[in-house]
């Protein structure tokens, strides 16, 4: 699986590609800090605006909106090269996979699914590693960025629980975005979703060979295919049913999610000791600390049905081997 990065021919993209990548991914963090200090003068013009009627003019309102616009031009042109950047290495990822599998299928025709491990899940390797994968890197990239900022923004500042604590809110997005994160992984290995998502793409694979075989051979009859269905059936409504479970949990903590913000600052929002725009700069540099700190629980769906794919690649030429 990871012959991508050892073998000389993948070299170039492997290494320098990843390096171009990375290192776009953190300018667009730096143009987003660059939004979020522009969110801050914005908000506080709007503040003055309606306290002191005509105290701005037409002229500085949208000079302040042409400036965003040309922060967000610039946004969306690297976000594009990113996206085209990273599509085009997890490809070349994929096809350093496949050459390999290529090379050895005459040892794996045997295995259970070799047809759909070589072609499907090699596909789902690397489209889920392409949203996962750069979603990580940027989350890190986002936690080195606004710290600072968000140290600088609320010095002084009473917060809930650790009063004029310089550390206080950082401290409080650290301890909830991991108390909410624990809760999902005990909650998501109790359910043992990761287990019941390899046995979904068995089933799976079982019912497709199934299919292919059909095609050239008559002997097969409707009954077969029904039997073989109706445990793909079964594990399906097995997954709903969990799944149930775990979004009461998940989409009960995102809710809650929504107010944290603004509970850990009410001492400073109810003493009046912030403007509109700083409070804002704060909460969005707070949101996007926090959101950075949750990746794996808003990814966990994702993350699962990679370990899983994973786990089927890594068996996959174990089998091989020993083959």
């Amino acid at each position: 699986m990871f012959n991508f990065f050892k073998d000389k021919k993948w070299l170039v993209w492997s290494y320098f590609g990843g390096a171009t990548i990375i290192a776009a991914m953190w300018y667009q963090v730096q143009l987003d800090v660059k939004i979020n200090e522009w969110f801050g003068t914005f908000y506080n013009m709007i503040q003055q605006a309606l306290a002191e009627p005509n105290s701005i003019t037409m002229t500085e309102y949208f000079g302040t909106l042409w400036t965003f616009a040309g922060i967000a031009g610039i946004y969306i042109m690297v976000a594009l090269a990113v996206s085209f950047l990273t599509a085009h290495w997890l490809f070349r990822w994929r096809t350093s996979m496949v050459e390999e599998y290529h090379d050895l299928y005459d040892k794996a025709r045997h295995i259970e699914g070799a047809a759909q491990r070589v072609q499907e899940d090699t596909v789902k390797f690397s489209r889920i590693l392409e949203g996962l994968g750069t979603s990580f890197v940027e989350s890190i990239m986002i936690l080195i960025a606004f710290f600072p900022v968000m140290m600088g923004l609320t010095e002084g500042l009473r917060v809930m629980f650790f009063g004029e604590w310089q550390y206080g809110l950082v401290t409080a997005a650290i301890i909830w975005s991991v108390g909410i994160t624990v809760v999902l992984l005990v909650v998501g290995a109790l359910l043992r979703l990761v287990n019941i998502e390899y046995d979904i793409q068995a089933r799976e694979a079982a019912y497709r060979k199934l299919l292919v075989i059909a095609e050239d051979d008559n002997n097969i009859r409707p009954k077969t295919f029904n039997d073989v269905y109706d445990d793909v059936r079964k594990i399906h409504y097995k997954n709903y049913f969990r799944y149930v479970w775990f979004n009461v949990a998940r989409l009960s903590c995102l809710q809650a999610n929504v107010l944290v913000g603004y509970v850990v600052l009410a001492p400073a929002i109810v003493g009046g000791m912030l403007t509109l725009g700083t409070m804002q700069q704060i909460l969005r540099a707070f949101g996007k600390v926090e959101g950075s700190m949750m990746y794996l629980f808003k990814s966990w769906p994702t993350v699962i049905e990679l370990i899983s794919v994973y786990k089927r690649l890594r068996e996959f030429e174990k089998e091989i081997k020993n083959g």
